[in-house]
């Protein structure tokens, strides 16, 4: 049971999604409301291309954060070091607070790896296997909009409903069982994503806190995962200490003889 609930909280970790030196956070400060000029027409098509022309361009992405990690009400601090190469794959590492690296994770569209350090097992699967977990409408490519800040693609189109409310631009629709709600803030990103399975009732929340200046872009200084998928609630509060974009990177996973292959 312990393995299990290990297990599971590791794929959420990764799915969902080394101590450094805190830099300093020069955040952006949000505009009252949505600045009229940016309002360029009528036409819901160019409304949604404005909005994800406000997406943060990357080739690859370096992150590391603090992280708060909460199941079912068992809470645990870590940092977690995060790795993109986009459209291709995403590396997670997960390291206690002693230095001691609990788990690593490589995800790409087609599979997903999992090394649990911690009790020396490993696990391989084709990437439908977080369906188990998530909504089956979840792919590689939402994963990569949710850690890097931005608009999550396949919701991005005219089908949905897109309206300006008090100044704030917001978003609805539905894909098969998953309904979605974005939320933009004044500076058009992402402040608040709403995913819910209308079908099984799990629910995923993303926050994202103030923006920062990133080579000329934004992305958020601190984002909170919250999942509930029945009587499992799962949170991770990641604040983060380093963001780095288009440098190269080494996305390292091996696993030793000794670890144990689980389903």
């Amino acid at each position: 049971m312990k393995r299990n609930i290990l297990n599971s909280f590791l794929l959420f970790a990764v799915v969902a999604l080394t101590i450094a030196c805190r830099t300093k956070k020069v955040v952006v400060s949000l505009p009252k409301s949505t600045d009229s000029t940016m309002v360029a027409s009528t036409r819901k098509s160019e409304n949604i291309k404005m909005l994800r022309e406000n997406d943060l361009s990357f080739n690859t992405l370096s992150l590391k954060a603090k992280a708060n990690l909460n199941i079912n009400g068992n809470s645990n601090n870590v940092t977690m070091n995060i790795r993109m190469q986009k459209d291709e794959k995403i590396w997670v590492s997960i390291t206690a607070i002693a230095g001691i690296e609990v788990a690593r994770a490589l995800i790409t569209p087609d599979s997903i790896k999992v090394r649990n350090n911690f009790q020396s097992v490993y696990l391989k699967k084709p990437f439908s296997y977080v369906h188990r977990y998530t909504n089956k409408q979840v792919d590689f490519s939402l994963l990569q909009a949710i850690f890097s800040g931005n608009t999550i693609a396949a919701f991005m189109k005219e089908d949905a409903m897109l309206e300006l409310e008090n100044g704030i631009w917001i978003l609805n629709g539905q894909q098969q069982d998953l309904a979605y709600r974005v939320v933009f803030n004044t500076l058009l990103k992402v402040g608040v994503d709403n995913l819910n399975d209308v079908t099984t009732g799990r629910a995923l929340k993303v926050e994202y806190g103030a923006y920062q200046k990133v080579n000329a872009a934004l992305f958020p200084s601190s984002i909170k995962i919250n999942s509930i998928a029945g009587k499992q609630k799962i949170s991770i509060d990641l604040d983060f200490l380093k963001i780095e974009s288009n440098v190269p990177l080494e996305f390292p996973f091996s696993v030793p003889v000794k670890y144990e292959v689980i389903n």
